[in-house]
């Protein structure tokens, strides 16, 4: 018997929220985006008085403005979409306990043992657009099909506020006139290479020797030709599946270049401060760090090292960060943008190895300054307490910007 998989997708997830918080805005075109003024001038998402000027996510907000001058632009607030992130996954919590969420407006539900109590597929997936309408203030577009990459398809088939059916009898039909950019982990790319191959479609893809496939693209290849033909068996993973910490890491986009080894130490500082802040607050240290560094020409460059000790020291974290961007950096290039993460990561009480005599003793005296330091901040905030090398305006960071932490599923 088949699987009946919904994939859930709330429409212009950011400006729903800010439009059902002040519904004014949902009479005028107006879009979440970050502040021009610090850099950070994108389009997030828009409503669909927008969409009708041909806005789209990731231009810039001048671009945007451009094409509608009375264009309202709205700053993000990342806690209120995490609040109601959770709201709509709890009513989808209601219906079945696999429930795998795909970034924060996005999840996947099994209802294949749920038809019995509350219908069909296409059933719980209008009897979910409503409630989430009516309750959360906020509209859902539903795919609901075999598999789950039938099931996203279908979400983004119709939009905002449909249901759509892929099912083993039309699912041609449907799916197979699609750019192959549809298809999830295909991506632009990969699309761009598959072209050179005459593949187009995902139609094209699912009719492509698969030994070809694999060739010309290794291991993808063969998972994109089971997408394509339907063949997904990936199984919803259960709320109660726990999740454990992959990586710590922050990227910061500056007010303004960072020029010369001066400037570019304070700005490691600033993120590596957060970084092993987060580890310790993680109770973890890593054994790897990466480092990754974007000019002004907007091309990227990254590094990673392994330790030869796993730690969350801020200064070993900083000043090994700092000589991983001299590697492939040139200091008298302007850099626009940093991110640095801790990864392969164990927990703080594993029994690592540690370093003898001077070197140990250094490093508690260590731990004890930072440990100070981090009360200071827990009881009194982020930027209560500064290093002397951090005062600079220009480089300086709000609470807002702290954090980030991949996760991954333990199996």
């Amino acid at each position: 018997m088949d699987r009946t998989i919904l994939h859930c997708d709330c429409n212009g997830f950011y400006a729903s929220v800010e439009c059902a918080i002040s519904p004014e805005l949902k009479n005028v075109p107006m879009a979440v985006g970050g502040s021009a003024e610090e850099r950070q001038g994108i389009i997030l998402a828009k409503n669909e008085l927008a969409k009708k000027y041909d806005i789209k996510t990731a231009e810039t907000i001048w671009q945007a403005r451009r094409k509608c001058p009375e264009l309202v632009i709205v700053p993000p607030h990342h806690d209120l979409y995490e609040e109601y992130s959770r709201k709509v996954n709890d009513i989808y919590k209601e219906y079945t306990d696999l429930v795998e969420a795909f970034g924060i407006d996005e999840s996947w539900l099994d209802v294949t043992n749920s038809r019995a109590l509350f219908g069909d597929g296409e059933t719980i997936a209008n009897t979910l657009r409503e409630r989430i309408k009516n309750e959360i203030g906020i509209t859902i577009s539903v795919g609901v099909s075999f598999n789950k990459v039938f099931a996203k398809l279908g979400s983004d088939y119709k939009k905002p506020d449909a249901t759509t059916i892929i099912t083993r009898e039309n699912f041609k039909e449907i799916v197979y006139p699609l750019p192959v950019a549809d298809l999830l982990y295909a991506g632009k790319k990969t699309a761009v290479r598959l072209g050179k191959l005459g593949i187009k479609t995902i139609g094209d893809l699912a009719n492509t020797d698969r030994e070809l496939l694999c060739k010309f693209l290794g291991k993808n290849g063969e998972q994109l030709s089971e997408f394509a033909r339907g063949e997904d068996t990936d199984p919803v993973k259960c709320i109660t599946d726990e999740t454990e910490i992959k990586s710590v890491g922050n990227g910061l986009t500056f007010k303004q270049d960072l020029v010369g080894e001066e400037q570019i130490k304070r700005g490691i500082h600033i993120i590596t401060e957060s970084v092993a802040t987060r580890m310790k607050r993680y109770g973890v240290k890593c054994n790897t760090l990466r480092v990754q560094i974007k000019g002004t020409d907007f091309k990227t460059v990254s590094r990673q090292r392994g330790l030869g000790t796993p730690t969350n020291l801020e200064k070993t974290i900083r000043d090994t960060a700092y000589e991983l961007l001299c590697e492939v950096w040139d200091l008298k290039k302007p850099v626009r943008a940093l991110s640095i993460a801790g990864a392969n990561l164990i927990h703080d009480n594993s029994g690592a190895q540690l370093s003898l005599f001077e070197e140990n003793e250094q490093d508690e005296k260590r731990e004890n300054l930072e440990e100070t330091i981090r009360s200071l901040r827990k009881r009194y905030g982020f930027n209560s307490v500064k290093t002397a090398d951090v005062l600079d305006k220009e480089v300086s960071v709000s609470e807002t910007h702290i954090g980030r932490a991949e996760r991954k599923t333990k199996k």
